[in-house]
């Protein structure tokens, strides 16, 4: 809760307590413990700022009827030396109260002192937290769904950050194990095919079937020749991978740099096998008795922690599974590293697997419940109405790379925390390519150059932005103005809300509401008037609409313009 807001409803819960008790001390309400009670935001201003239920929930307490309650009360309350200075009954017994102008000024004053810091708080108190998003295969291109997940991710990771947790972003890369065999044996057969034709090499049926395992078998047959042609296989196959295996995760950093992402850690799964720490895994389950040998495999008993079935973890060749890699990574990144919550963004294909790892946490001694996994619905790309999935470049399924060819990065990092990840959502092509006010990224952005270009031409008559009196503060009254100025006051309860639920979308619903607000102001109240004074005010007022404008922007690193 930003520090204002804080102050104003511990002011008028205290105020309350002692009116309750006031009015106990003189008979007009029995003597009995005040029950707790709520101060809330009613959705309709005009019915207040604040609203309370303290007489609703006395009523079995002090055996009266509310609105009874409410006028006892009331008739003891003094708000004199806080930020509210009126209040109202309604309805059955709610008690509505309204800001006084004070409050307004604060407001005002604390945006132009801390200015790109506003919004920022100590919420989180440093926790250690990591996001780990995107972790897409790198045995092939990134999709859609990486699209979505790479903008929610970053973005949650920049309100964790806002919110006052010490965050962490890391990319899982599954360069060991079974996928990275069926990428070897994909490349081989591709490989072989060029020289010996594909009628004489049969393709693995469980293959990489993509155009990039047969773009990246060519490269390394125009590197290569007929070297590996005649080697051991495994060998063949070891070259293959050691060539393939970086150029996608490059071409996968490059891809992300592009979109604005950049991690603090690439984290290859195959250092947890190098380092012993699959294998220490294994024991440590071995040694709590959560293991069990079956048809010469070693399983690990899931059942145990409520999943629907046990899981292998060694196979009967000896390899560790993938599943017993994810939970050796897992157990670094608590026990090994210290972080106190990780948050995982998934696909929505992954829903069975959330029990599956939490209660795996459980069965080596650690807090499953510190464990956050956010499950992301699909994404389906439209334009002209209808449902796209090949790219009209390269007539392939739409990549990562292809989208950003497409559509600006600040349309889609926008568009894609504009819904909370668990809804299924539309990307409109045509729509993020547009430049008006339908396209919200755009609106967005307009009403900040909109705000420079109110400043440019105040300027060339001689006026400019400056400090401004509390009695200049005060003179902004209209309601557009006092609308605006109550949104400006909700960002930091905003940043805290966007990070308690995982969901920037929060902000992006927050911002595109400002932007509107802001327009509403500026129909209704002309910035340059008769009197100077509140045309200072009024350009104070612009002013803290375009900080906040910008710092929502930038925390979700979408470009700010001051002309469009």
């Amino acid at each position: 809760m930003s520090k204002l807001v804080h102050q104003a409803t511990e002011q008028l819960k205290q105020r309350l307590i002692d009116a309750a008790n006031a009015a106990m001390a003189a008979g007009d309400l029995p003597e009995c413990a005040i029950p707790d009670f709520a101060i809330e935001v009613p959705a309709d201003h005009t019915h207040g700022d604040y609203a309370t239920n303290l007489a609703m929930v006395s009523a079995k307490s002090f055996h009266q009827a509310p609105r009874k309650i409410a006028e006892a009360i009331t008739d003891h309350l003094d708000l004199s030396g806080t930020y509210l200075n009126r209040f109202a009954i309604a309805g059955p017994g709610f008690i509505n109260f309204f800001l006084d102008q004070r409050f307004y000024i604060d407001v005002m004053q604390d945006i132009q002192k801390l200015g790109k810091d506003y919004g920022r708080s100590d919420y989180g108190k440093g926790e250690k937290v990591m996001v780990e998003f995107v972790s897409a295969n790198p045995t092939g291109p990134m999709h859609m769904g990486n699209a979505r997940g790479g903008a929610l991710g970053d973005c949650l990771s920049a309100v964790l950050d806002a919110a006052g947790y010490n965050v962490w972003r890391e990319f899982y890369v599954n360069d060991a194990g079974n996928q990275i065999e069926k990428f070897a044996n994909s490349l081989n057969a591709r490989y072989l095919q060029i020289y010996q034709g594909e009628d004489a090499v049969p393709f693995p049926e469980d293959g990489y079937q993509g155009e990039d395992i047969k773009e990246r078998a060519a490269e390394f047959a125009t590197i290569y020749g007929e070297e590996f042609l005649h080697t051991n296989e495994d060998v063949r196959k070891r070259a293959l991978v050691g060539y393939a295996l970086p150029k996608n995760i490059e071409k996968m950093q490059s891809d992300l740099n592009k979109y604005r992402i950049t991690y603090d850690k690439w984290f290859l799964e195959s250092e947890l096998h190098q380092n012993g720490e699959v294998a220490e895994t294994i024991q440590i389950l071995k040694g709590r008795g959560m293991t069990y040998e079956k048809e010469g495999a070693l399983w690990y008993k899931a059942t145990a922690y409520g999943a629907e079935k046990d899981d292998v973890l060694v196979r009967q060749n000896g390899n560790p599974t993938y599943f017993a890699a994810d939970i050796a990574y897992h157990r670094n990144k608590f026990q090994k590293r210290g972080f106190s919550r990780c948050i995982d963004i998934w696909g929505a294909d992954h829903h069975g697997h959330v029990a599956r790892m939490k209660g795996a946490m459980n069965a080596v001694g650690l807090d499953g419940d510190k464990l956050d996994v956010i499950l992301m619905q699909l994404v389906r790309l439209v334009q002209d109405g209808e449902v796209v999935r090949m790219s009209k470049r390269t007539g392939k399924a739409i990549q990562l790379g292809d989208l950003l060819e497409e559509v600006p990065v600040d349309s889609a990092r926008f568009f894609f925390t504009m819904r909370e990840a668990n809804t299924q959502m539309e990307f409109d092509l045509d729509l993020a390519v547009k430049e008006d006010a339908q396209n919200p990224v755009y609106y967005v952005q307009y009403a900040r150059a909109r705000i420079c270009s109110i400043f440019r031409a105040l300027a060339q008559d001689g006026i400019h932005l400056r400090p401004c009196t509390d009695e200049e503060l005060a003179l902004l009254t209209a309601p557009a103005e006092i609308e605006l100025m109550r949104h400006l006051a909700a960002y930091t309860d905003q940043i805290i809300l966007s990070a308690k639920d995982y969901n920037p979308s929060v902000l992006t619903r927050y911002v595109i509401e400002l932007a509107t607000l802001f327009h509403k102001f500026y129909d209704a109240c002309r910035v340059k008037g008769d009197d100077p004074h509140l045309t200072a005010a009024r350009m104070a007022l612009c002013d803290a609409t375009s900080t906040v404008i910008c710092n929502v922007l930038t925390m979700f690193k979408i470009s700010t313009p001051e002309k469009m």
